[in-house]
């Protein structure tokens, strides 16, 4: 199965007013991002164990771990929670940058070092989400 039709069918597997949304902000992050590579983690180990809830990944940038080691993985990424969704802005050092610059701006919200969880797009300021993921994507790139 490709990674679009993965994609696609995690966005049908939410319920209506979520998959809306999903799909708007789907739509949003690949016109803010023409060109990135797509990714989708289907939250599951290599034991097949459920670890995380499914990822849709937008572009592209390396993970440096402490004792050296290196891994690709998605610069933003779009997950369903069991209470909204949530955008994750992944590499950023300043792990204040994020609340400190959109928490305020965003609306109704909870934004920490790399997320920002919101219950729908109704309760958010979608420029300011996407001008986060924009800085985001310039830090990483």
């Amino acid at each position: 199965m490709t990674v679009k039709k993965q994609i696609s069918d995690y966005i049908a597997s939410q319920p209506d007013a979520k998959r809306m949304d999903m799909q708007a902000l789907h739509e949003q992050l690949l016109k803010a991002m023409p060109k990135c590579r797509l990714w989708f983690l289907d939250g599951k180990d290599s034991n097949n164990k459920t670890v995380s809830n499914p990822n849709i990944g937008y572009g592209l940038y390396t993970i440096r771990y402490a004792d050296g080691s290196e891994k690709p993985f998605y610069q933003v990424g779009l997950s369903a929670n069991t209470s909204g969704i949530s955008v994750y802005i992944m590499g950023l050092k300043d792990k204040d940058y994020l609340p400190k610059t959109y928490g305020k701006k965003i609306g109704k919200a909870s934004v920490t070092g790399y997320c920002i969880k919101f219950k729908s797009l109704k309760d958010i300021d979608s420029k300011v989400l996407l001008d986060a993921v924009k800085a985001g994507v310039k830090a990483t790139s």
